[in-house]
């Protein structure tokens, strides 16, 4: 199991940027999907995720309206599209994946089981 994070940059307040995560060993559709961040000094906290359960979005209260969690089950890849971003945002995010069926509220707490290597947004002018 394997999961690449790419995407990550600089970028000014209020700009955009795509991340993605491309899967290899598994089939990503088969998984719960979530994207985690830790910004310097502080814990790790979850962004998004997509349970197996009910194939619903969850989303942390600081990105909701601004972040996208998808996946492209042909590309084997997941990815998140945060808008508005503010220097808040700045962080390492991580891309994971689980293949139980907990719910998309829990996987925000506890994590998944699946890592990949992180990439890191900057927001800054």
């Amino acid at each position: 199991v394997q999961l690449q994070a790419s995407g990550g940059g600089l970028v000014q307040p209020g700009g955009s940027l795509r991340l993605s995560c491309a899967a290899s060993g598994f089939i990503l559709a088969d998984y719960a999907i979530g994207w985690f961040r830790q910004a310097p000094g502080k814990e790790r906290e979850g962004v998004s995720t997509i349970s197996s359960s009910d194939g619903g979005a969850y989303y942390a209260d600081s990105v909701k309206g601004r972040f996208t969690i998808s996946r492209d089950n042909a590309k084997n890849t997941m990815y998140l599209q945060m808008n508005s971003l503010t220097p808040e945002d700045t962080a390492v995010y991580y891309c994971a994946a689980d293949p139980a069926y907990y719910t998309g509220s829990y996987y925000l707490d506890y994590g998944m089981d699946y890592w990949g290597k992180g990439t890191l947004v900057t927001v800054s002018s």
